[in-house]
């Protein structure tokens, strides 16, 4: 077992998918211009904010290795996942601000391959495998790709994120009851398909045809942790609030995705 992923088998058709939570930057730790700014914009305590999902009976499986030495939710062959909009890459050279994470042009072809051959395969062979699993066990499962980002960027989207950001492709990743069991329990502060439409792991395992139903969250990182207006090395990543606001609705949430049934 690779010590860099952590998987915890459960029993219920859900998986709840961490891909943005780690902050280990492995042997790449060097190249970086700021170790600081290669963590800067992880989905800060995601996997904390959600580990009642173990309890529910939820597998969950998480990497440890920083979106910026690779990112395990982008498209492995380098295409972007919203042509003509700002974002980051397989092996992201900016951070979501812009601010380069190298001082030349970054990881060249040979380093991506290792480094998908290393982290990306790997988390996505487990992935796959629980799927798998729990599809043969109960006829369909749930994928919930659990990701977190600061309120305001101005270089990603305009003005303040909605708190719950819910993705679906368009609908095409999950049946519509998912998706409106998920709304429901998200409350007011939502949006379905807005600036986070899902990641490659949701558009890639998405097929409801199939028995997979796949739904990514993009939580605004103010409902579970106080952000600074200009988050620096002094004061971000804040503390995980002692209760979430958000805690209920999280609960909510991942009832609704074990109750629901194609």
């Amino acid at each position: 077992m690779n010590d860099w992923l952590a998987i915890h088998p459960g029993d219920a058709p859900l998986v709840v998918a961490f891909p943005h939570t780690g902050t280990d930057l492995a042997d790449c730790e060097g190249g970086f211009l700021s170790p600081w700014l290669a963590r800067r914009d992880a989905d800060w305590h995601v996997h904390d904010l959600y580990a009642f999902a173990r309890d529910l009976g939820a597998t969950t499986v998480r990497t440890a290795i920083s979106r910026s030495v690779i990112d395990v939710n982008r498209d492995p062959s380098g295409a972007s996942l919203y042509p003509g909009q700002a974002t980051t890459e397989l092996c992201p050279t900016t951070t979501f601000d812009g601010e380069p994470l190298y001082a030349g042009d970054g990881p060249d072809a040979g380093e991506i391959a290792r480094r998908r051959a290393t982290w990306f395969d790997p988390y996505h062979a487990a992935l796959s495998g629980e799927l798998d699993r729990l599809r043969a066990a109960h006829g369909h499962v749930v994928l919930y790709d659990a990701h977190s980002i600061r309120s305001l960027i101005p270089r990603l989207f305009d003005g303040r994120l909605p708190q719950f950001n819910i993705g679906t492709n368009g609908g095409a990743t999950c049946a519509p009851a998912l998706a409106a069991a998920v709304s429901a329990a998200s409350g007011a502060d939502h949006v379905v398909d807005g600036r986070f439409r899902g990641g490659w792991t949701t558009r890639h395992y998405g097929r409801a045809d199939d028995g997979v139903h796949a739904i990514q969250m993009e939580l605004a990182m103010r409902g579970y942790m106080a952000e600074p207006d200009v988050p620096t090395e002094a004061n971000w990543p804040t503390p995980l609030l002692a209760d979430p606001p958000i805690g209920p609705n999280l609960r909510a949430i991942l009832t609704a995705c074990l109750e629901f049934r194609p």
